[in-house]
Order: structure tokens, then sequence, then C-alpha cells
């Protein structure tokens, strides 16, 4: 019978137990992969998440190894305007930017350094059911079934593990049809520490530095199946849209995704919560899904500590836990939409009037409110 039992050991998972041992509750990590992922998603870290991470010292090893931008530009033909997250009253007045694999190395170094069990690797929890004074998980080790028991369950799978609860399959779903092209490749785009988006009739291309000399490129492809050589497409968006032929050349592999926007209807069901991607999935154009959930994870966790130490389920807090970090999450899926929507191609008199407007936007005092909306300001959390 483990006190509490997180369900993914991704970065929101891996915060949550780090978070709980800090609390003096030591929480069991079940994770399905053998070992950890190197792939990069999730590049930004936000002012929200940064802050909410500071008592755990996450915070100053994240910085340690990021980059921090405090400024994106738009462009079209010429520059639209600016965004200066050094502006948007934050306590991390940027965007800490940095690979995903090295934000979650982060977080496990501290786990670790608040004496958190090391992770239960090779685990795959197929089904969670709540039942009287504990919550029961039918879980796979090779080919050996087994069940574990925890008082207090969290699913923090992201979407691919939504199936494995009542709570987590109730999610409403939609999924976008736009399709994105995206690599981290050598920056020879010469913008040193700005983030730059170029807005062009063809779709928009997103570019954003990173530490070593790295730079993400994410360029909108379309309602359509993936390129056979997403590469060569990506290298030929990157000289169109951005102008830049040196920039595209070192471009030598690209991946290809999609997007989906999702929300429980709750995210507690009695003792089963879900945090993160398995209870809201924003589109990544926007960077902030892998923030909300850190954030889910630093604000739950002292409520989670409160019931194990207490023995007593702090329900009224835990309801207005839930109501805002949902309210968080519809927050960033409008965000999320609005660029998607703003990201698509358009015919050359639609996007004459949207550069325009966004000109405008750019060149008055609504751009340090486009900053904080940006930075994830507007979250609760």
């Amino acid at each position: 019978m483990h006190d509490v039992a997180i369900v993914g050991s991704g970065p929101v998972g891996t915060l949550l137990q780090a978070e709980l041992a800090r609390l003096g509750v030591d929480a069991t990590v079940l994770e399905r992969r053998a070992r950890p992922t190197a792939g990069s998603r999730a590049v930004g870290v936000h002012a929200a998440a940064l802050t909410a991470l500071e008592a755990s010292g996450a915070t100053a090893r994240i910085l340690d190894c990021a980059l921090r931008v405090t400024r994106g530009e738009a462009r079209a033909a010429g520059s639209l305007g600016v965004v200066r997250f050094d502006r948007a009253g934050a306590r991390h007045p940027y965007v800490a930017t940095l690979p995903q694999s090295s934000t979650e190395r982060a977080l496990a170094e501290t786990a670790v350094a608040w004496g958190a069990s090391a992770v239960v690797r090779g685990c795959a929890v197929e089904r969670v059911e709540d039942g009287h004074g504990s919550v029961r998980l039918r879980v796979r080790r090779g080919e050996a079934d087994g069940v574990e028991h925890a008082r207090i369950v969290v699913i923090a799978t992201g979407s691919a593990g939504r199936a494995v609860s009542s709570l987590t399959a109730a999610a409403r779903t939609r999924t976008y049809p736009d399709r994105y092209v995206m690599t981290d490749a050598p920056d020879a785009t010469g913008e040193g520490p700005t983030a730059v988006v170029h807005l062009h009739p063809d779709g928009v291309l997103e570019s954003f530095p990173l530490p070593e000399g790295m730079r993400r490129f994410v360029a909108w492809q379309g309602a359509r199946d993936a390129d056979a050589d997403p590469a060569g497409w990506l290298r030929g968006a990157i000289a169109r849209r951005a102008g830049s032929t040196q920039a595209a050349t070192v471009v030598t592999a690209a991946t290809t995704f999609g997007v989906r926007r999702a929300l429980v209807p709750h995210m507690r069901d009695g003792r089963v919560f879900a945090i993160g991607d398995a209870a809201h999935e924003v589109s990544s154009i926007g960077g902030q899904g892998m923030n909300l959930g850190l954030v889910d994870a630093a604000t739950l966790a002292p409520l989670l500590a409160s019931w194990v130490h207490s023995g007593d389920a702090p329900d009224a807090e835990l309801r207005e836990w839930d109501r805002r970090r949902r309210r968080a999450a519809t927050t960033s899926a409008r965000i999320a939409a609005a660029n998607t929507v703003i990201g698509r191609a358009v015919g050359p008199l639609a996007h004459r009037a949207q550069t325009t407007a966004l000109r405008g936007i750019l060149r008055s005092p609504a751009a340090d409110i486009l900053a904080r909306a940006y930075s994830m300001g507007l979250d609760p959390g």
C-alpha cells in the first residue's frame, strides 16, 4: 500500500514526486518506459512555472543550463513589432529555453536531492480503479500481470495514458487539421537570443533560440499527411518564410506533428487525480502545455501532503485547486487556438490585413498584455 502512486515519470510526474518528497511524503512513480527518452519536445519554461518550482530548487537547476530569452519579434517582410517578456511584471522576466531532456534531468536531480524513491520502470499501469479507502492499479511487468494499491493515485502519463481511468477517459477532445514540421538545428540565423515569428502567406515559421548555439524551428505545413522528406520540406520553408538560405542549409532532420485540444470535466475523482496533458492537452503552438502541468504538480503537492499527514482530505481546497487549474488550461487553450489560426496559410489580402492589425497591436501598450499572456502571467496558479 503506497501513500501516493504517480503514474508516469515525465516532467510533471517527476516534479510532483520531488515536491511530495520535500513535504515529507515518499511517493512511488510507476513508469512503463525502461529508460528516459532523449527527444526534445517542450523547450520553454515560462515565468509562472519557474516561480512555482523555486521552493524545490528545480528553478536554479533549470536556469543553470537554460538560455534566458527576454524578447520575441514578429516579422513579415520586415519587423512588425517586439514582445518584451522583461516588461511582463513577472518574477522571472524571461522564458528559459532548453531541451526537454535537460528539463527532465534537472527535475530528476531535484527529486533525488529530496530523497525521493527511484522510479519503478518497466511497469505499465493498465487500469486505475478507485475503491473504498484505496485505489487499485492493474499493472503489467513484462509478461506478468499484477496489482498495486495506493491511498492516492495521480495520473501524469500525458495524453497517451488517458484510457487508464474513467476520470481521464472522459476528456473532451478536439483534433485540429493542422500539421507542423519541427527541428532543432545549429543556429545560423544570426538572431542571437531573440525568438522570431515569421508570418508568411504560406504559413507561420517560429524560431526559438536554445542553449549551446542551437535553434528550434517550427513551420506550419497544412492539413496534409506528413511529407516523405520533412527535412527537405522544412529547408524550403525556412528559406522562403525567413528569407535565409544559410539558416535552412543546416537542417538535416525533422519531425512532423499534429495538434489537439482536450480537457477533463474534473481533475479529481475521489482518490484519483489527473494532471498535465492527461487532464488538459493544448496545442503546442504557444508552448504552455508542459508549463501548465508543472504548475498543476507544484500546487497539488501541498494539498496531497496535508491529506497524507492528517488522514483527512482537504476537500474544499482541492475543489478550488481543480477549478483554478481547469480555468488556467482553458485560457492557455484559447491562446494556443488563436496562434494556430493566425499561423495558417492565407491569401494576399488576408495576410496584409493580418499583419497590419498585428503591427498596430505590437506598437501599442497591448504588447505588454501579449507578453504577459504568452509567458503564462494569466495563470491563476
